[in-house]
């Protein structure tokens, strides 16, 4: 499913797309998820999703956008809970309360990826912010997510870390999810910044290799949170909280640990036994 790019006042259009999404089957409500583009794209949820729902009659009714978006639907009252890695946007919700409950669920990594002729020439540097700052030095084209998203929260913190304000022809703000704008990257020869589930994803892409691991490794963590109760409907908020405890719980993590693309785990269980 591609990323959606929402505007405020969407309430009406959201209710359709989540009609659309919902399926036939023995569920005694629906819960609904906004969740960061990254988990959507990997198959994570695709592996996920029915063990659940087959277990506990809950329907997980999911839009994939950016991390941004999913909290501002949450704040809205669209969503009842949301599934992101943008650090500096979950605390300002969680500080306007906005969202509640916080949960760390799983981590994977940040990679740079990009042409295998290397341009800016950082293969195998141990730190990506000094890669950044040589892509710039050289103007190799790059292709930013832009869409205020986990991802492109943490390369504009990249660029902050390597004195660089990215402007011109050569940076490409595409406004897309991870899988669109890795495809851009790879038809541009440019870098970008990916998950490490993302990328392993698209990794048949022509033209785009793992150039640069940090060291230590660049964590991307992922939190669930619900929206505040009185914002939605009892029953499905209750479902929403019952999905986030079994995301935390020994059977959740477990069987995020055990997903896999092209055999490799992609994310590590990350919950701690308390909120």
């Amino acid at each position: 499913m591609k990323a959606l790019r929402l505007a405020s006042g969407t309430t009406a259009l959201l209710s359709l797309l989540f009609a659309g999404l919902a399926a036939a089957g023995p569920f005694t409500t629906e819960a609904r998820l906004a969740t960061t583009t990254s988990v959507e794209n990997s198959g994570l949820l695709a592996h996920l999703l029915p063990r659940f729902e087959q277990n506990r009659g809950i329907r997980v009714a999911v839009l994939p956008v950016g991390s941004g978006q999913a909290l501002e639907l949450a704040a809205r009252g669209d969503v009842d809970a949301v599934l992101t890695h943008a650090p500096s946007l979950e605390e300002e919700a969680l500080a306007r309360g906005t969202v509640v409950e916080p949960r760390v669920v799983m981590e994977n990594e940040f990679l740079l990826v990009g042409p295998p002729s290397d341009p800016a020439q950082v293969r195998n540097t141990n730190d990506i912010a000094k890669a950044l700052a040589a892509i710039a030095r050289h103007e190799a084209l790059f292709v930013s997510r832009g869409d205020h998203s986990g991802t492109h929260m943490t390369e504009l913190e990249l660029w902050r870390a390597a004195g660089v304000r990215p402007h011109g022809p050569w940076y490409l703000e595409g406004g897309h999810g991870m899988g669109p704008t890795l495809t851009m990257a790879a038809e541009r020869q440019a870098y970008t910044l990916t998950d490490r589930a993302t990328f392993l994803t698209y990794r048949n892409l022509k033209g785009l290799e793992i150039l640069v691991r940090n060291h230590p490794p660049l964590k991307n963590v992922y939190r669930a949170m619900l929206a505040r109760p009185e914002r939605r409907p009892q029953a499905t908020w209750r479902a929403a909280r019952e999905f986030v405890e079994w995301l935390v719980s020994p059977v959740g993590q477990t069987a995020i640990a055990a997903f896999r693309i092209n055999g490799e785990a992609v994310f590590t269980p990350a919950a701690t036994s308390a909120p």
